[in-house]
């Protein structure tokens, strides 16, 4: 039976409704660059700091199978959320779940397609049409994974069609509606919230659909429940292996900032730090550098001032040699939603951070017990040379953001809320 071909219409609207958001915030010649990007060519799979995979499992067995889908293949070196979804994978994979993955543009990543294989999953690159790509296959799966909202929108409804027995989990990543709301609300834009606001009315219709969502932190768990309290929702946080020993107060030195342009949220926190942060710390340690990492951000910030002292490395294969350099990790973002990888890479490697309000949100941390949280530039540039200055501080601080890492944020988190939210395994 082939599904109702209305999907196509909900499908064509979730893409006008992305593109008049990419519209809004960056103009017509940034959004018809966003759709002109090509995916980054795959980096060399035995390069060092690419995802440790496992040994290669049997694509067949006895526990569930599952299929995941989003809008490409994880690319963990380059961004947060496909740290998460690589080690959900993983997580499953290890389990003795049958993985499959479906990518969205269909695209083969190269090397970081063959990283999932590795892992033992299933990767449909080149695969049809979803009408007829679900038709054929959905019903031999236990469980449908759908990473965001506009996904979910129109594959929940054929996936309803298709294969009523299969279990359908929601992957929210991040709530859209919370992090462009706070975007509006930062730059008084009216227009940008009333957008925000189409937002939520769409994901919280794609969340009622779902048997089970998943978001990445209970502050977003308690604002789903409040909104749909019969819908069910679980916490899958980001997935961390903290570094066992990492290097110590004496062996770093400088600051370190790590995000994509992609991400509007670090540009903003990006420009702020460079404009108004930094130079406040380097007024209090002038032989201070700042080490900026990430995909498109020298272009982000192209034609401002760059205080002395800044290092801009683009995209890092390796981050693990400044993440072992590198003393405080930095975090001064004014807006967002969900949870920072860049607190969790930093704690995991040993280094302690100085974050906003906003950006500690949902890391189970505590101003002054596993980070110090500031939000005007001269407070937070204060907390940056205490912290950087004081290793009796560093070293509390360390310890504390390593052991949030493991209670908090650690493979075996995910294992408690896959646990809960899918059907028991075969037998």
């Amino acid at each position: 039976m082939l599904p109702d071909p209305r999907y196509h219409w909900r499908r064509l609207g979730s893409r006008l409704h992305r593109l008049r958001l990419a519209v809004h915030a960056r103009g017509w010649r940034g959004a018809l660059a966003r759709l002109a990007e090509r995916p980054p060519a795959p980096a060399d799979p035995a390069a060092p700091g690419r995802p440790e995979p496992a040994a290669p499992l049997p694509a067949a067995g006895d526990g569930r199978r599952v299929l995941l889908v989003d809008v490409s293949t994880p690319r963990p070196d380059r961004d947060s959320g496909s740290l998460r979804a690589f080690n959900l994978m993983r997580v499953l994979a290890e389990s003795g779940d049958r993985v499959e993955f479906l990518p969205d543009d269909r695209v083969d990543a190269g090397a970081y397609t063959d990283a999932l294989r590795l892992l033992g999953v299933v990767v449909h690159t080149g695969a049809g049409a979803y009408p007829h790509w679900f038709a054929r296959h959905l019903r031999g799966f236990d469980v449908l994974v759908v990473s965001r909202y506009h996904l979910a929108e129109f594959l929940v409804p054929l996936a309803r069609r298709i294969a009523p027995g299969t279990r359908i989990v929601l992957d929210t990543v991040d709530l859209h509606h919370l992090r462009e709301r706070r975007e509006a609300d930062l730059g008084g834009d009216r227009r940008l919230r009333r957008l925000a606001a189409i937002t939520r009315r769409r994901e919280l219709r794609a969340v009622a659909e779902a048997d089970v969502t998943w978001v990445v932190s209970p502050v977003e768990a308690a604002l789903l429940r409040e909104a749909l309290p019969q819908a069910r929702v679980e916490v899958l946080p980001n997935l961390h292996q903290v570094e066992e020993t990492p290097a110590g107060f004496a062996e770093r030195e400088g600051l370190l900032f790590v995000g994509g342009a992609r991400h509007p949220p670090n540009v903003d926190a990006l420009r702020w730090l460079l404009a108004e942060i930094f130079p406040l710390v380097r007024a209090r340690l002038p032989d201070c550098a700042l080490h900026v990492v990430g995909d498109g951000l020298a272009a982000a910030v192209a034609g401002l001032p760059l205080p002395p002292g800044v290092r801009l490395h683009g995209h890092v294969p390796d981050l693990s040699p400044l993440l072992r350099r590198c003393r405080v990790g930095l975090a001064p973002l004014r807006f967002g939603a969900g949870v920072k990888g860049k607190i969790n890479l930093c704690m995991a490697a040993g280094m302690p951070v100085v974050a906003t309000a906003c950006a500690a949100e949902g890391m189970h941390a505590r101003d002054g017990v596993e980070l110090l949280v500031a939000d005007a530039a001269a407070a937070f540039a204060e907390a940056v040379a205490r912290l950087h200055g004081d290793e009796a501080l560093w070293t509390r601080l360390a310890r504390a953001g390593t052991d949030n890492v493991r209670n908090h944020f650690s493979f075996d988190s995910a294992r408690a809320t896959i646990a809960a939210s899918f059907p028991t395994a075969r037998c």
